[in-house]
């Protein structure tokens, strides 16, 4: 009896050790969250490894879906809406897959969320297909890596890499609408709190109406007379428009305020503007 007693209490004590045992996962998983438009995009994948393997057109089977990663589904979350291949993608969480081949790889932007082995695929959850060429590159991923490049305020790039293989997936969303019908709708009012300056700066940094964006950083320094900033914008705002002399005194403003305010980068940023109206 003892001794089946102390049998018992020898594997208790093993399984309750090898409860605590933590270890490194083979796969390691990666979320990168990135601002976009007016919202956010969120990737969550796993990493596996080359271990010494060939992977595409032998680990990663040519022609058969892949879950683009390791271990769970690989997800995309888009706070916003987004277009890809043209097709546009309400605000939600949505799986990414691909099928992979020599030449051509079909990227599948689904609603499903669990494919994580070929059978698991159902066609007609795709929300949208498009074929992007494979490209070989010098340096070699030892992990699989995704990762957001060339991030604009409308279009943005996820680049898949592993081995010397890297995919490109481009992705857009239409912000100019948005912040336009915002604009509209703030400046219905006007007081204190009209965004006139990031009304102005928007207008002036994306080709629009030089005059009305002029006007509105005239009445932004009106709300806020101490505000640097927007005495050198309008000074930029001024020089576009072939107004030198007052992009001069506006920019020399600035200067005064910034050194009050002891900010020493709109001094700069003043006087490098000065030098290209002489």
């Amino acid at each position: 009896m003892k001794k089946t007693c102390l049998i018992v209490c020898m594997l208790a004590f093993a399984i309750a050790t090898n409860a605590q045992l933590k270890t490194p996962a083979p796969s390691s998983t990666q979320t990168i969250k990135q601002d976009f438009g007016l919202g956010s995009i969120e990737l969550s994948y796993s990493r596996p490894g080359m271990k010494g393997r060939k992977i595409f057109g032998d680990l990663v089977p040519f022609g058969k879906v892949w879950r683009t990663g390791a271990n769970g589904a690989t997800t995309l979350t888009f706070a916003d809406e987004v277009s890809i291949g043209g097709t546009k993608i309400p605000a939600g969480k949505y799986g990414l897959l691909t099928i992979p081949d020599k030449d051509s790889w079909t990227i599948i932007i689904t609603k499903q969320l669990d494919v994580t082995q070929p059978a698991a695929y159902k066609q007609e959850n795709d929300v949208v297909r498009v074929q992007a060429k494979p490209m070989s590159v010098k340096d070699k991923a030892e992990n699989f890596t995704m990762q957001f490049a060339n991030v604009t305020s409308s279009t943005i790039e996820l680049h898949m890499m592993w081995d010397k293989t890297e995919v490109v997936l481009p992705v857009t969303t239409d912000v100019d609408s948005k912040v336009m019908a915002q604009i509209n709708e703030a400046l219905k009012t006007d007081d204190a709190k009209t965004p006139y300056f990031n009304a102005a700066l928007y207008y002036m940094d994306n080709g629009k109406d030089l005059n009305k964006a002029l006007e509105w950083f005239n009445k932004s320094v009106q709300q806020n007379p101490k505000a640097f900033w927007a005495y050198y914008q309008r000074a930029n705002c001024m020089a576009k428009l072939g107004k030198k002399q007052d992009a001069i005194e506006s920019a020399n403003k600035s200067i005064e305020l910034a050194k009050e305010a002891k900010n020493d980068d709109y001094v700069t940023l003043n006087q490098k503007l000065l030098v290209t109206l002489k």
